[in-house]
């Protein structure tokens, strides 16, 4: 039996060694990054980023479009018989020359509702900027911690494949009994489906992430964090009333809302000044078709604004300027809400997470070789010894889970806040 406990001791300081080989192995392929190192990449490769740029791109060319003179007409007829003479084609020319002259301003009115809607493209791609940095940097964090607990599974589960082996021969050679290889297994099996899911996990976050920053799927991304921030009271020190004032500054997507009451005034501004006509200046030669031959003369139209003074447009251009203040209002509301939703949360995270003595990591990794050695003198029982295991696993994934927490929870407020605030 002491040759049992020995071989038990040896797996144990064994699977150590392969989980780090095996961490070494996956290492060969992949790519350890810093936060600030995936931020550069994201705002350089990003293709949601490059191509909402051309959104503000094609906004400004709408600006260029605003500002445009409308072009002269050039009419040019000639007879085609003449009754008199019996001939094709003689040489009896009228010529018409014509420009559209607007008035009431439109044209700097149009220019100012195209700016508008730059501002608005403007604003958006920021907010998108905004959503997908928070993506990037929550599953960067959460890769890493997610990491941390696949290595816990990679000891345990390598320590009970060893286990197994050994306790299958010592069965086999009438040393033990069975019930006691089929318990060992029981929960190597379990541990082999978490593990599994974990796996799943991970893969899920990896494709997200990788396909955030534009890297290969081949490639396996390796987190290097900093996250001296899990020990210290970041979001306590923090002014409640300032997060809110920083939000309603700096959250482009109320900026989307402000600017797009810009837009709707500028639009009903355009619309009121549709309603009055413009005038078309015409100069005209005829040379044979006239009263007089080689008739010059000039002209102007104007259109009579008894039907039409563009009611249903300026109607629906005030409906919208009342429509995007409510908006506005709705937006500020819910801003509020989120900031003081999102610090809540962060600071109770922050508060669960330092109740948590600092020492407890190693003294869990000591009690455990404690219960090692104590299994081995056969001071605990083989259910005791897994219970204990068990019951270590839990306490590491726990740790990991509020660990990560924190950091979710300070990335969501930079969300909220609309710029980062808590950064390491």
């Amino acid at each position: 039996m002491t040759k049992i406990y020995l071989t038990i001791l040896f797996v144990l300081c064994l699977a150590d060694s392969k989980s780090q080989h095996l961490a070494v192995d996956r290492a060969q392929d992949s790519l350890v990054i810093t936060m600030k190192q995936a931020e550069d990449s994201f705002l350089s490769k990003n293709l949601s980023l490059l191509a909402q740029k051309y959104s503000i791109d094609s906004a400004k060319a709408t600006v260029i479009s605003a500002g445009l003179y409308n072009n002269p007409e050039f009419d040019y007829s000639n007879a085609f018989y003449n009754t008199i003479t019996h001939r094709f084609f003689e040489p009896e020319i009228q010529i018409q020359v014509s420009q559209l002259i607007l008035l009431a301003g439109k044209r700097n009115k149009a220019i100012n509702l195209a700016r508008s809607g730059v501002d608005i493209a403007q604003f958006q791609f920021y907010d998108l900027l905004r959503t997908l940095r928070y993506i990037l940097r929550n599953d960067f964090y959460n890769i890493y911690f997610l990491e941390q607990s696949s290595k816990l599974y990679d000891l345990e589960i390598s320590s009970l494949q060893k286990l197994v082996h050994a306790f299958e021969e010592q069965v086999n050679k009438g040393y033990m009994a069975p019930m006691e290889v089929i318990r060992l297994k029981s929960q190597l099996y379990s541990l082999q489906a978490e593990y599994d899911e974990l796996q799943t996990n991970i893969n899920n976050v990896q494709a997200e992430l990788k396909l955030i920053l534009r890297i290969s799927p081949e490639t396996y991304i390796i987190p290097n964090p900093d996250i001296k921030m899990l020990n210290e009271n970041v979001v306590a020190r923090m002014n409640y009333q300032q997060l809110i004032d920083s939000a309603l500054s700096n959250r482009p997507d109320l900026k989307v809302l402000n600017a797009s009451i810009i837009y709707s005034n500028n639009n009903l501004t355009l619309q009121k000044a549709f309603a009055k006509p413009d005038i078309t200046v015409t100069a005209n030669y005829d040379r044979m078709g006239s009263y007089v031959n080689d008739y010059n003369g000039i002209g102007i139209g104007i259109p009579l604004p008894f039907f039409n003074r563009n009611q249903g447009n300026i109607s629906n251009a005030r409906i919208q300027v009342e429509q995007s203040k409510l908006q506005l209002e709705n937006g500020l509301d819910q801003v509020k809400s989120e900031v003081t939703t999102n610090y809540i949360t962060a600071l109770r995270s922050e508060k669960l997470l330092l109740s948590f003595d600092p020492k407890f990591d190693e003294e869990n990794k000591n009690l455990i070789q404690e219960v090692t050695t104590n299994y081995q003198k056969k001071n605990i029982t083989m259910l005791e010894f897994l219970d204990f295991y068990d019951s270590y696993k839990e306490n590491i994934l726990q740790l990991n889970q509020l660990r990560f927490n924190k950091m979710s929870a300070l990335e969501q407020l930079n969300y909220s806040i609309g710029k980062i605030v808590f950064n390491p």
